[in-house]
């Protein structure tokens, strides 16, 4: 069973001696510094010019990465804060004794939620789509025979979530550690907390994906240990349960996609506004002030009142679902998402059925993610060649041209080809989508 004093860790990467919460400066709180780090850090700031739905979109109301981290931010401070008042009900020595607050719970969990997407590539999850084929169908194929199974298997199904944990801990010349995150926060943003094989070894909500490269496993292991995940199987792979806060990571987000991309394809008068009335009313018809409604004049006023109250309708019960499984959650046993487990279960696939056909299957999104895919493999294809011909020491001219001042080839140790290769795949990654299509059209020989 987890315990709730090593999952509230306050311990950082290099740390030699015991933080203790009950000796926390209360005007610089570790939690509260490590949301500050992310929010300033340059992959944060790259996700303004990131897909979130709709690719390339320069429409205003229309969400970014950027928009939906904060959003889900937001929505994962109150999931914590809520979740937190109860826990320290249940279980008073961590505030007694300990010195933990509620909004250490809300802390904790805004952090992870506002980095829950900062290792996404450009284009959305086509972009994971892009990368990962390339490898397994394109060029790329050509490194299979060089790697272990696992180091390829990171590669053909490249895993925003597994790149996020390498940017937000990797170490690089002069900054050890990364962003130095808390092991509480890095728990509750390891969502999937496996390694790439075996892929999916269960139905469990965890093991839906994967959460670590291999060029990040020692320090992954290092932090699930210190948190007291428990180890899933009995075999040396990387696997455990979740961090119980990483429950409420993924809730956030499932609350804010579902509702938000919903609300954008309203906005862009994709999706008819009756169907807001229709399928958001059967959310939150007991609070629904119809009088309230009718007197706001325009589409967005009315579809925000709406969302709101349909937001604010999952987050009172995701916290309910959390509360009453808390036991099952520290042992391990509870396997699902927590929104999957909702009284509104019905609802929310109604909408997220309509979002599918009216959004993220129109032609425009298509279009674009075709574009993304044509983007992505030529940077592939370029910067590929490039670092395998630095690392056997073959560079042309053009491969030094291509890979000047690009501070991923200057790694610690004694790289392999598969380090080059995964921060390659990360440096493209970190790109936004206007400087992946700027590059592009230089490797095609466009605005030089």
């Amino acid at each position: 069973m987890m315990h709730w004093e090593q999952l509230l860790s306050l311990k950082k990467q290099g740390d030699t001696t015991k933080r203790l919460r009950i000796e926390q400066d209360e005007t610089r709180l570790a939690f509260e510094v490590d949301y500050d780090r992310i929010i300033f850090s340059s992959a944060f700031r790259s996700l303004q010019d990131k897909t979130q739905v709709i690719p390339l979109s320069k429409t205003d109301f229309v969400h970014t990465r950027l928009t939906h981290s904060l959003e889900v931010s937001v929505v994962g401070r109150s999931l914590g804060r809520q979740v937190g008042k109860a826990i320290l009900e249940k279980h008073p020595h961590l505030k007694d004794t300990l010195g933990y607050t509620i909004n250490d719970f809300g802390a904790i969990v805004a952090a992870a939620s506002l980095a829950h997407d900062i290792g996404n590539p450009p284009f959305g999850h086509s972009g994971e789509k892009a990368i990962g084929n390339y490898f397994l169908n394109g060029n790329g194929k050509r490194f299979k025979n060089l790697l272990s199974d696992k180091q390829y298997q990171d590669l053909i199904d490249f895993e925003g979530n597994a790149n996020g944990f390498k940017i937000l801990t990797q170490s690089r010349v002069g900054v050890e550690g990364g962003l130095r995150l808390t092991y509480a926060t890095l728990g509750a943003f390891m969502k999937y907390p496996k390694e790439s094989l075996p892929k999916k070894p269960t139905n469990d909500i965890c093991d839906k994906k994967f959460g670590v490269f291999q060029s990040d496993a020692f320090f992954f292991n290092e932090v699930a240990q210190e948190l007291g995940l428990l180890k899933r199987g009995n075999t040396e792979d990387i696997h455990y349960d979740r961090h119980p806060l990483a429950f409420l990571v993924e809730a956030a987000d499932d609350i804010c996609y579902t509702i938000i991309d919903f609300e954008d394809g309203i906005n862009l008068g994709w999706i008819d506004e009756e169907y807001a009335l229709e399928y958001l009313t059967k959310l939150v018809k007991d609070n629904l002030n119809i009088a309230k409604y009718h007197q706001l004049k325009n589409t967005s006023d009315r579809i925000s009142y709406l969302r709101s109250l349909a937001i604010n309708r999952l987050i009172n019960e995701a916290v309910t679902i959390f509360i009453t499984n808390e036991e099952q959650i520290l042992k391990g046993q509870f396997t699902q998402s927590l929104l999957d487990k909702s009284s509104f279960q019905a609802q929310i696939n109604d909408i997220i059925k309509i979002s599918i056909q009216k959004i993220y299957k129109s032609r425009e999104v298509i279009d674009k993610e075709i574009a993304g895919y044509k983007i992505l493999s030529t940077l592939l294809d370029a910067y590929t060649q490039a670092v395998e011909n630095s690392f056997y020491s073959k560079s042309s001219h053009y491969d030094k041209l291509l890979l000047e001042d690009l501070d991923f080839l200057v790694m610690q140790g004694e790289p392999t080809l598969y380090d080059f290769l995964m921060n390659t795949c990360t440096h493209i990654a970190g790109l936004t989508d206007g400087n992946a299509l700027l590059i592009f059209n230089k490797l095609n020989g466009k605005n030089v």
